[in-house]
């Protein structure tokens, strides 16, 4: 957000024996914080921008996809009837193996609309991790329209899971993480810390309206400050939640929601753990497909059992297990109840309902959907993209600063400082103290932003030894940085 500008207004000197020591005191106290985050906002700001640009565009794209992905592959997904016939799932199903007749039957998503296709789900050799073969059935005849493979949850085609790992880690695999787990654990930092030099800092006209008038610097700041403004909370949300899907943090996360019985429930697949014997004669053999009639028995059973939006019914895993079906609708309002079906008699054996989840686990369900653009359809893409873009827009703005507050004399190509060096000794002790604890606290739970602020912090150390105290104490008043 705000970041650092030279200083065009001159005001006379106060003298010394005029201020109340107080006073004086006070404001030296704040200017130690205020240099402190100027330094913190700048390096970060610096040294984080490109994976904050590449983040951001990659995630433009990606909030879009969903949309794109129904145009791309509108033949495959889409069939040219409004009729609300459909024949028996079990139908359906037995058309895909026919299409597909050695991969392993793991579920089907029953189509969730007229013009809508079923989706039969398989596991075959030689897709990624999380990734299941769809085949798409015409509910209305049983003919099969295509066959792509899917990704994860949301069952996203091949267009959207290219930019979801781009936007994820860049193809690179694992070590690719480190990136946008870098730009998640410094966001929000970088935002608040700007959010509070641009509203602290001495400023002429709104804060939340970019200025036209004044200096190119001046102008770039308004823009940089005032927009950042209004997509903070935006900012914060995208950090959060991209965070809980992080390497490192969220495996920090995920112990956290453990540790506080935040998980998100699910059903018991047991059969002999509801107290339903006498099924030794109905077990699915090992790698056999269940039976025919269970897909319609199954779903009969789920809307039985008011699970009424689009569901996905998942195999049996093993013998002794349940048919689970879940709804996967991620618009609003959630519906992600679920129930476990007897493949011998359809009797449903357990259920868990969304209301009765935690509200941690709900509000990491709402934010999983509403990052990836899910959660309330085309508005929530919209809004990603242009939350996007303007991080896009706010880095380059902030690299423009730093070029239009260098020196010009010397060198052509030297660019801005950051706040003087030794402001922070003005600061109050104990306000000093509780910064270092609690940044200690948050590189514990968000290492990467640990081991990155210790980074900043040793360069830093490495450029005052490198320039001496001498040159920083005769360094050009115009080199201040005020925000």
């Amino acid at each position: 957000m705000a970041t650092v500008e030279e200083s065009s207004v001159t005001t006379e000197p106060v003298p010394t024996s005029e201020v109340p020591t107080s006073e004086a005191a006070g404001r030296t106290s704040r200017g130690g914080l205020r240099a402190l985050l100027v330094r913190l906002h700048f390096y970060a700001g610096v040294l984080v921008g490109p994976f904050l640009l590449v983040v951001a565009a990659s995630g433009f794209l990606y909030a879009l996809a969903p949309t794109i992905e129904n145009v791309i592959y509108r033949d495959t997904l889409f069939v040219d009837s409004d009729s609300s016939t459909t024949v028996p799932v079990s139908e359906q199903v037995a058309a895909a193996r026919q299409q597909q007749p050695d991969g392993t039957l793991l579920a089907v998503r029953p189509a969730p609309g007229p013009g809508d296709t079923t989706r039969v789900l398989f596991g075959v050799p030689g897709l990624g991790e999380s990734e299941r073969l769809a085949v798409f059935v015409n509910p209305a005849n049983a003919e099969v329209t295509g066959e792509i493979a899917a990704y994860g949850s949301s069952g996203a085609l091949p267009f959207r899971t290219w930019l979801s790992h781009l936007h994820r880690s860049l193809h690179l695999g694992e070590p690719g993480r480190i990136y946008s787990e870098l730009a998640a654990s410094w966001l929000w930092v970088i935002a608040l810390a700007g959010l509070v030099l641009w509203f602290t800092g001495r400023r002429n006209g709104s804060r939340r309206k970019p200025q036209r008038s004044g200096s190119a610097r001046r102008r770039t700041l308004s823009w940089h400050g005032a927009l950042g403004t209004w997509v903070i909370l935006a900012m914060l949300f995208l950090s959060a939640t991209g965070l809980t899907w992080s390497r490192f943090a969220g495996e920090n996360v995920g112990e956290l929601k453990a540790a506080l019985d935040w998980t998100t429930p699910t059903v018991s697949t047991k059969l002999d753990a509801t107290g339903h014997g006498g099924h030794e004669g109905h077990t699915m053999p090992a790698g056999a497909d269940p039976a025919v009639t269970s897909w319609d028995q199954s779903l009969a059973s789920a809307r039985s059992a008011q699970l009424d939006g689009p569901v996905e019914i998942a195999a049996p895993k093993k013998a002794g297990t349940t048919f689970v079906v879940q709804e996967i609708g991620k618009q609003w309002p959630t519906q992600a109840d679920s129930v476990a079906v007897d493949p011998a008699t359809g009797k449903v054996l357990d259920v868990q309902r969304f209301d009765d989840y935690p509200l941690a686990a709900k509000l990491s369900r709402w934010g999983i959907d509403g990052h990836m653009g899910l959660l309330f359809g085309l508005p929530n893409q919209l809004l990603l993209a242009m939350v996007a873009g303007v991080i896009v827009a706010m880095v380059i703005w902030g690299y423009r600063m730093w070029w239009q507050r260098r020196p010009t004399r010397g060198h052509a190509f030297r660019l801005g400082r950051p706040a003087r060096r030794g402001t922070w000794r003005g600061a109050p002790i104990p306000a000093l103290a509780a910064l270092v604890v609690v940044a200690i606290g948050i590189g514990i739970f968000l290492p990467l932003f640990g081991v990155t602020l210790l980074a900043f912090l040793v360069l830093d150390l490495l450029v005052g030894l490198y320039r001496g105290r001498s040159s920083e104490s005769t360094a050009e008043q115009g080199d201040e940085l005020l925000v």
